[in-house]
């Protein structure tokens, strides 16, 4: 029997049709259409890549409209500094450590390197039950439309309960920005035509033929993702309106990233065209923070591959019409794992319990009718990439980062050093000790994996390769 009938039976079988009614019944709320999800995932975007998080740069007219409409989280997090594991996250509401899920996939391999990073598994299994899949029982269609980056053929979105893949594969990166793609799942455009727009093509195109069905639209775009192509026009024009800010200096990147906020104001125009925006909520984030090689985090320390705040620290925006105060901020952290609760909360459906998601519901958080109880934040990255493998863990205003070669630990009060420039470990290490502990107390009780001592260790020959792929 595959997963989805699976699914289907355990759903039936333990609710009843009666029951099953019920549960559609709970997402159309007071009787009325039940809601749509649209969700925004960018890749590689830094926080402070968007206008409305600090960027006098970079032009996101569209992306700042959306957190006028809605809520602007400043402390959203992704569940892990790379991509595959927070895409994984956000689709099953576990943290990478307990999927085993925890680089980007396929990663890297240093054979010479200290330490033996684990036998960790290179795709979503099977097993979990996607947020397409929980939905599925209430009448949902789903569609992924961009990177999927969760495994190889076997695995792609459409094995994951999604009704409609559009260019998601194995692949963390496009071939190239403009036709022919070379990417399977999408036909090629007339030559020249740009991935950014295609994709959205392909959202708009899904969002008009499911008008009257309740939807979940999952658009991971490929950008602002390596490698850095934008459209002629768009390079041009930032050319010509100078490189002021320090970091923030690339034409082609900051055309890139109006490409995709003018994907976000496609989009957002549909919904209204149809007269279905007062009841689609949306979703708008990064899967990890900017690439401090093509773009700077700053006040946030350094980017992507590392556990500093500029390598997980998101733009996090929500507009459910009707509830979030439009305009509104929410300063409590919250980690990608918390998507998965929130969108069945919204859509009156609750999680198979042998799923046990990690994430909190933020619905509270968005109604602004209360908090979420949740004691600490933590990611786990036992891999070599920019940073040396890790784990972190926030509580409250302080932050430990411990790294695994030789057991360093630096803490950092973010409420006054959001840019993690005093280590504070040596003046107190009974904190640090503190936070040490409540960090391998959670690694144990989620079954994370540790690397090893190497037996191959040569200080002289440590960087090694992309790992093979591995299915």
């Amino acid at each position: 029997m595959n997963r989805r009938a699976f699914l289907r039976r355990a759903t039936l079988g333990s609710l009843g049709l009666l029951g099953a009614s019920r549960l559609a019944h709970a997402a159309e709320g007071a009787g009325g259409p039940k809601l749509n999800f649209v969700f925004f995932l960018i890749d590689d975007m830094g926080q402070r890549d968007v206008g409305c998080y600090g960027s006098t740069i970079y032009e996101t007219p569209n992306v700042d409209r959306l957190a006028s409409q809605g809520m602007r989280f400043t402390d959203g997090y992704a569940a892990c500094p790379v991509c595959s594991p927070t895409r994984a996250s956000i689709l099953t509401g576990k943290y990478p450590a307990r999927l085993h899920l925890t680089d980007w996939i396929a990663g890297h391999r240093r054979r010479n390197a200290k330490l033996a990073v684990p036998d960790w598994t290179m795709y979503l299994p099977h097993e979990e039950v996607t947020l397409a899949e929980a939905l599925k029982p209430a009448g949902y269609v789903s569609a992924s439309i961009g990177k999927w980056h969760l495994g190889g053929p076997e695995y792609r979105p459409e094995s994951q309960g999604f009704d409609l893949n559009v260019g998601g594969d194995h692949r963390g990166q496009p071939p190239s920005y403009f036709a022919p793609y070379k990417i399977p799942g999408i036909a090629d455009g007339k030559p020249g035509e740009y991935l950014s727009d295609r994709l959205t093509d392909e959202a708009v195109k899904f969002i008009e033929t499911n008008r009257d069905k309740p939807f979940f639209l999952y658009l991971p775009h490929y950008a602002v993702h390596t490698p850095i192509q934008a459209k002629k026009d768009l390079t041009e024009k930032f050319i010509e309106k100078g490189r002021p800010a320090k970091g923030q200096n690339s034409a082609t990147y900051a055309a890139m990233i109006q490409s995709v906020d003018e994907s976000v104001g496609r989009v957002m125009a549909k919904l209204d065209e149809l007269g279905i925006a007062d009841r689609t909520v949306v979703f708008f984030m990064s899967d990890n923070g900017g690439l401090a090689a093509v773009t700077s985090n700053a006040p946030l320390r350094a980017g992507k591959g590392t556990l500093y705040e500029g390598g997980i620290r998101e733009p996090w925006i929500v507009k459910w019409p009707g509830v979030v105060k439009p305009g509104s901020t929410c300063s409590v952290p919250v980690t990608s794992t918390d998507f998965y609760p929130t969108i069945l909360e919204m859509a009156g459906l609750k999680a198979d319990p042998k799923q046990a998601p990690d994430g909190l519901s933020t619905v509270p958080l968005l109604k602004q009718s209360g908090t979420i109880e949740r004691d600490a934040l933590y990611w786990h990255y036992p891999h070599y990439h920019i940073t040396l493998p890790g784990g972190a863990v926030r509580c409250g205003d302080w932050k430990l980062i411990e790294y695994f070669e030789d057991g360093k630990l630096e803490l950092y009060n973010l409420k006054g050093d959001l840019s993690e420039t005093t280590d504070l470990a040596a003046k107190m290490p009974e904190k640090a000790a503190e936070l040490r502990k409540k960090l391998d107390d959670w690694r144990r009780a989620v079954g994370a994996q540790m690397p090893t001592p190497n037996p191959n260790y040569d200080p002289k020959r440590e960087k090694g390769a992309p790992a093979k792929k591995k299915r």
